[in-house]
């Protein structure tokens, strides 16, 4: 080896033991451990986790910082504010192992009570704001919705999807947020048995009327959200979000009751967002999120036991993109 290649050599064991060091580090702490805990499936706001942890932001930025700057965590800007996750793991990050070994370490600690209700208030308070949104705006909601897209510019592709998923007519269908029913109505007239979900009133009523108005009979409707569908211990064969998953508090949990309520060899068609930077659609469109990395939804896909299948993107004039994604239950053994 000539001195060039020895001290090339050098550098780079040197540069890899610094990297293991950091990542050493980090990991030597507690509170860090805690944020680790609290990101295991959700991205919470740096004021969200100030009011979790009851730190002050001047310190936990700091933690924030040393976690990011080792690769445990990872930042998504939404509008004015930053949330963290953690980092998703990749067979090329060299110190994965370690990662996973220690996040199923921090993963079978039970959160503090006081924590958990923390949560619960930061969720519940992230669905009101979508809920306020809805009832304030029920008459409203496909011109405002007609803003960033507008159904016909995705319909004959969804329903190309939905048909290549080979459903029989007697296939349990849930469309979860079915707004003013259009697609419901399509969907009624597909399968013999519709359930829509809906967590606003209003909403609902919308929807009703809309069956009503095309003599549709088929459907039931239910005041609640996908919480409610396994409390109510519904089931599907099919599961829809049309447009809807950015108005929910808490994505990976609604991934988790889907994989629930899908019977074996049921699917989740999710028609969403990709990301973008478009602020204004949280005031004037009730958006909770500003769309979604294909990443997250797989990743979210796969900790709910659920396997990802067709993945469709259309670009739309406006510059805005749309996923249709589909995820798959497995058969029962």
């Amino acid at each position: 080896m000539t001195a060039t290649a020895l001290k090339q050599a050098t550098e780079t064991s040197f540069t890899g033991l610094e990297h293991l060091a950091s990542l050493h580090k980090a990991l030597a702490d507690g509170l860090r451990l805690q944020i680790l805990r609290l990101l295991r499936s959700e991205s919470f706001g740096v004021l969200e986790l100030c009011r979790i942890l009851d730190i002050r932001q001047s310190a936990l930025s700091h933690h924030l910082k040393i976690l990011a700057t080792s690769g445990l965590v990872s930042t998504r800007r939404e509008g004015n504010s930053i949330f963290y996750r953690r980092s998703f793991l990749t067979d090329g990050d060299p110190y994965r192992d370690i990662k996973e070994a220690v996040f199923l370490q921090v993963d079978a600690l039970d959160l503090n009570p006081a924590q958990v209700k923390k949560i619960k208030q930061v969720q519940m308070e992230r669905s009101q704001l979508s809920l306020n949104f809805f009832n304030k705006n029920a008459a409203k909601f496909r011109e405002k919705q007609g803003l960033i897209v507008e159904h016909d510019d995705y319909h004959s592709t969804l329903h190309t999807v939905l048909d290549g998923l080979g459903l029989d007519k007697e296939m349990q269908v849930l469309e979860v947020g079915p707004g003013e029913g259009q697609l419901l109505t399509q969907l009624a007239r597909k399968f013999e048995a519709v359930t829509g979900l809906d967590n606003s009133k209003d909403m609902l009523d919308r929807s009703q009327q809309a069956l009503i108005d095309a003599g549709i009979s088929n459907v039931t409707l239910i005041h609640g959200d996908t919480t409610v569908a396994r409390k109510q211990k519904l089931s599907g064969d099919l599961i829809i979000f049309d447009m809807v998953l950015h108005h929910i508090s808490s994505p990976a949990k609604t991934f988790k009751d889907c994989a629930a309520l899908l019977n074996p060899g049921g699917a989740l068609l999710i028609v969403e967002l990709s990301p973008h930077d478009q602020d204004w659609v949280r005031e004037t469109c009730g958006d909770l999120w500003l769309g979604f990395e294909e990443s997250e939804l797989e990743h979210w896909a796969e900790k709910a036991g659920l396997q990802t299948g067709q993945s469709l993107f259309l670009g739309l004039r406006n510059g805005f993109q749309i996923q249709i994604r589909v995820f798959h239950k497995a058969d029962s053994l």
